[in-house]
């Protein structure tokens, strides 16, 4: 029986490829690259905080799915759309949350990571962008103190620093529990294992020791000094305390750099004690670590080089786009042991040089991982160090002037001297200093009134669109919040911002 011999087709049927013409492509290219142009030169002049409220977005631009392609003009409308409702963190006036601006090279860098779209899971599979990465590592540590030429870091960039904390917390508890404890479980350890830290930790920390199965209740907070830096004689009393009650500490956590504050604890300190106990010693230096490139800042991290990891994030004050936190750690062999997996054929490593062997699923919890180091390598190739650190110690100047402007001021109370770019405070109108003076001892009337008139301020600056305030609470009173890691705020910023909180308390009164 005679076969009939078919040429395969070298293309696919109409309808079933996805690629456009090139002619297309430049138009598509053009279009979106006007439009992130006019973002970046328009966001210092659009309201920080939109006049939107919930499901208008979604009723300006429909919820149902198309069918067949819609015109490139109108999907950049509703781009433009989704722009004009969002909040703009790169507004010079945003002050509410960590989170700094992004800049051109950074969203670019983005842009050509999502075109290679590299799933970075280890070097065969990303091998540009597994060199990039370990190399971006290097440049992180040697930026903060924590690598060079004596001090070898290794690692590896997270979505964020709640997930560098969490796996930072994994590989302390490997390290320091039972051998057997990844096999048999939780259940089966001899007794509960502790962790310390100061009452002004992130709340990554106690979620992290949830999700690892042991217990919120088992972070142990330690009372903080007058400058919210956790009390290192009241550490050493508690760990001693427990290890009296048959608990087995294994981990303490320093800050360098409270969410709430920007306090540093004293981490030379703390590394004592951790020397001391046997102790994991990780820093969440997600918010701060980076303000090491302030020289008037460096002697606040002395001992970071001495912490066993640390967690930062690139996203928070290096002025990349998010997702890009990063972990540090000295000892590979203990990250691997505690990653490490074996049993699958679909990942097996069959090269045999060292660099070709690298799998970044040995060192966290994920398989598939974005190529979040591009932009930081573009960024700090762009500007060189020297430019982000002289952005990050304006950033702690500004705030400064923020803490200055605030205790010279007769309507204004400073609740937390910056130490770094945060700076809390409230407002206190005249008539209710003068009530003060009056009340003597008896102030809690007083101090209930200032936290309520204090949330209603932020809540109508959040809304007015000029400027965006968070909230924390110092010695149990409600403060205004502003954390300044904007390169665009300027000192003529903050003047404005106070002024806006002023107008905000004229319209409550």
């Amino acid at each position: 029986m005679s076969q009939t011999n078919k040429t395969p087709s070298s293309s696919r049927p109409a309808g079933s490829s996805l690629d456009i013409s090139e002619t297309e492509m430049r138009e598509l290219s053009l279009q979106v690259t006007q439009l992130v142009t006019e973002y970046f030169s328009e966001v210092s002049t659009l309201p920080v905080f939109p006049q939107t409220w919930g499901g208008k977005t979604i009723g300006e631009i429909g919820t149902t799915p198309p069918l067949e392609a819609e015109p490139l003009e109108q999907l950049l409308n509703d781009c433009r759309t989704i722009i004009e409702n969002s909040r703009h963190n790169g507004h010079p006036r945003f002050f509410g949350y960590v989170a700094s601006p992004a800049t051109p090279p950074g969203a670019f860098g983005d842009l050509i990571a999502s075109a290679l779209n590299t799933n970075l899971t280890s070097w065969r599979s990303g091998p540009a962008a597994t060199e990039i990465e370990r190399t971006v590592i290097g440049w992180l540590a040697s930026l903060i103190g924590y690598g060079g030429r004596d001090l070898v870091a290794h690692g590896l960039l997270t979505s964020g620093g709640s997930m560098a904390n969490l796996t930072a917390l994994l590989i302390a508890h490997r390290a320091k529990s039972d051998p057997e404890v990844a096999s048999k479980g939780l259940w089966n350890s001899a007794c509960p294992m502790t962790i310390y830290s100061s009452d002004q930790i992130h709340m990554s920390i106690p979620k992290a020791a949830d999700i690892l199965g042991l217990g919120r209740a088992q972070v142990r907070l330690v009372p903080c000094d007058d400058r919210f830096r956790i009390d290192v004689s009241l550490l050493r009393q508690l760990i001693a305390r427990d290890l009296e009650s048959g608990m087995k500490p294994f981990c303490v956590v320093g800050s360098a750099g409270t969410v709430n504050t920007g306090a540093v604890d004293p981490l030379d300190e703390i590394a004592e004690v951790a020397k001391e106990f046997d102790l994991w010693f990780h820093i969440d230096g997600a918010y701060g670590a980076l303000a090491a490139l302030d020289e008037t800042k460096r002697p606040l991290f002395n001992g970071l080089e001495r912490a066993d990891s640390i967690s930062l994030d690139p996203h928070k004050w290096l002025y990349v786009p998010i997702d890009s936190g990063c972990l540090l750690f000295r000892d590979e062999a203990c990250a691997r042991a505690a990653f490490a997996f074996e049993g699958a054929d679909y990942i097996k490593v069959h090269e045999q040089n060292a660099d070709e062997a690298f799998a970044f699923w040995n060192y966290g919890p994920e398989l598939s991982r974005r190529f979040r180091a591009l932009k930081i390598w573009l960024t700090l190739r762009y500007y060189g160090v020297r430019r982000i650190a002289g952005a990050i110690t304006e950033d702690n100047a500004v705030a400064a002037y923020l803490g200055e402007q605030v205790k010279s001021a007769i309507d204004f109370e400073l609740l937390a001297p910056p130490e770094l770019s945060i700076c809390c405070f409230r407002y206190v109108p005249p008539a209710l200093q003068e009530t003060f003076r009056t009340h003597g001892a008896d102030t809690t009337a007083i101090e209930a009134e200032l936290d309520q008139l204090n949330t209603n301020i932020m809540n109508v600056v959040q809304r007015g669109g000029r400027a965006y305030l968070s909230s924390a609470t110092i010695n149990g009173r409600f403060a205004l919040r502003a954390c300044i890691t904007n390169f665009r705020t300027t000192r003529a910023d903050i003047d404005q911002t106070l002024d806006i909180i002023r107008e905000a308390a004229r319209e409550l009164e």
